[in-house]
């Protein structure tokens, strides 16, 4: 490692990663059409990307461009790819009663799901039902937004697996099951949020039009699950993130390059999935199409590419940005990924952390960093991702859903100020007065 290049990295080599991130933020707001075409963003990665290969190549950091590429960014998405494919093969359909104790657990159940199938997955699979159920409602407005909040984020707080920062904290070492310690906060939000969407949708429900209800009651629809065998093949990949690392093969230790064992047997799920599963379910009843996910890897691939600058100035420079406390790194860090993605804003803020170990003497030190760090750059991520539209990958999906079917979403200030800013961020902030 060159360590005298590290530290005189200079901070316009960290603009092409600033772009990045700003045509992420504000390509589907001002030139939707342009940006929704997967190739333009392709573009974009490697307009962005390739000059800032070349730079860390000439300046002798090729050890750390590949090391980003090869042990971050291919593992990340194979991993999303991964819950991609299985869960697009789960088809949970249905039409019953939409009442608040009805809505509420499917919310509840939503969130368990998202830590172990992903935000994404359990965002996919259960937001058609959720519509179908609330169709012959007047008021359901509310319920996609708490739905964004409580499946879509806040859910994927307790394994690698629910939601990407997450996994890229523990691509950086920390352990699978360390994130079950984080079930406090986890209980603590997802509870506030269900009690509070139960008490707006018990309001809502006793303003809707006599009609309206009638109808609700009448239009029922068993619920069914359907692509059973994909449950499998998902605890096929919890096992392998969980048991397939150098926590447990000592030959991973020894040679990173092994590491890509656990990538196989992921891959090798996805594969099974493929060729298991009922194709008219999959790409008809599940309208699954590999769009979002070929979006993903094309942006991710600037992303990776054009942060190793940004990343190893924060490292080098990290006790120079005034951040010594815990509820620091989490209002930083939350706030950041409220209007940029949280995946690299997490990775963002644990490279900060790399760089101030000595400032925390004695700490127990995780995934290199001491764990207080840790918890606060894993709460501020995953939870802040539900402020806006753009936080996390799955809030657009289900916007873009809900609007499909009719549903008139608030627009990306409305979402902030009618719903995120006065209702989620209180309930983050007493999270951090409790936990942090």
């Amino acid at each position: 490692m060159n360590h005298g290049v590290i530290e005189s990295m200079p901070l316009w080599l960290s603009i092409p990663f600033l772009v990045m991130l700003l045509f992420i933020a504000i390509g589907p707001l001002f030139f939707h059409h342009w940006w929704e075409e997967n190739k333009n963003k392709l573009i974009v990665s490697l307009v962005l990307g390739i000059p800032v290969a070349i730079i860390l190549i000439t300046r002798g950091l090729t050890h750390e461009l590949m090391h980003q590429i090869l042990f971050d960014y291919i593992p990340f998405i194979i991993l999303l790819g991964a819950l991609f494919v299985i869960t697009g093969g789960i088809h949970l359909k249905g039409d019953i009663q939409a009442k608040p104790a009805i809505n509420t657990l499917f919310l509840a159940i939503g969130a368990i799901l998202a830590s172990f199938m992903g935000t994404t997955g359990a965002a996919m699979l259960l937001i058609r039902p959720v519509i179908k159920t609330n169709s012959e409602r007047k008021f359901k407005v509310h319920t996609i937004l708490f739905f964004i909040a409580i499946v879509a984020n806040a859910g994927g707080m307790l394994t690698p697996l629910g939601d990407p920062p997450l996994f890229l904290l523990y691509l950086r070492g920390a352990p699978f099951a360390w994130f079950f310690g984080l079930f406090g906060p986890w209980l603590f939000v997802v509870v506030v949020l269900l009690l509070l969407y139960f008490i707006f949708d018990s309001y809502y429900y006793k303003k809707e039009p006599a009609a309206a209800l009638k109808s609700d009651r009448t239009h029922i629809e068993p619920i069914s699950l359907k692509g059973n065998l994909n449950f499998l093949f998902l605890i096929g990949v919890v096992l392998s993130v969980a048991f397939l690392n150098e926590q447990y093969l000592h030959i991973i230790h020894d040679n990173h390059y092994f590491g890509f064992i656990r990538e196989g047997v992921i891959l090798l799920m996805a594969i099974l999935s493929l060729v298991t599963t009922n194709k008219k379910m999959r790409y008809q009843d599940n309208k699954f199409t590999w769009t979002p996910i070929i979006e993903v890897a094309f942006l991710f691939l600037g992303i990776f590419v054009t942060m190793v600058p940004a990343l190893l100035y924060l490292k080098a420079n990290a006790a120079s940005f005034g951040l010594t406390s815990a509820s620091q790194f989490y209002y930083a860090t939350g706030a950041l990924s409220s209007f940029l993605d949280n995946a690299p804003t997490a990775v963002s803020f644990h490279n900060l952390a790399l760089g101030m170990v000595d400032s925390f003497p004695g700490a127990n030190l995780v995934a290199s960093i001491p764990e207080t760090l840790l918890v606060a750059i894993s709460l501020g991520a995953v939870f802040f991702g539900a402020m806006t539209y753009i936080g996390n990958g799955p809030n657009f999906m289900v916007k873009a859903i809900a609007e499909e079917n009719k549903i008139n979403m608030p627009s990306f200030f409305g979402y902030m100020f009618k719903f995120s800013l006065i209702i989620l961020l209180p309930v983050y902030i007493i999270t951090q007065l409790i936990f942090l």
